[in-house]
């Protein structure tokens, strides 16, 4: 493939990403529609997810910390959370990890 139909092939796959809502910052973010899944793995883990910055600050006791923006909760596997602008539900929380699924609120 040329460099120029690699591009061309590129930006739409570019276009069709940001259309979808979210992005990576090196954690596995999935989205369909309005709904993403991500699974945050260390402290001070972040995704981009619907136009908001997610951060996971770690667990206590089989409760993940996060924050979006200005808020910041904690949910147990099965809980369901409201951060800003976002619904979180937390589908699995680990030692080190939190994977969850997000849709705006």
């Amino acid at each position: 493939m040329t460099p120029l139909r690699a591009a061309r092939f590129a930006v739409p796959l570019l276009a069709a990403v940001a259309v979808a809502g979210c992005s990576l910052t090196s954690n596995n973010v999935s989205c369909s529609g309005n709904e993403c899944t991500a699974t945050l793995t260390g402290s001070g883990s972040e995704a981009t997810i619907l136009g908001n910055s997610l951060v996971f600050a770690g667990t206590q006791d089989g409760r993940a910390t996060l924050s979006v923006g200005d808020a910041e909760v904690s949910c147990a596997a099965g809980e369901s959370v409201t951060a800003g602008p976002l619904s979180l539900t937390c589908t699995s929380v680990e030692d080190d990890s939190v994977e969850l699924t997000a849709s705006l609120g």
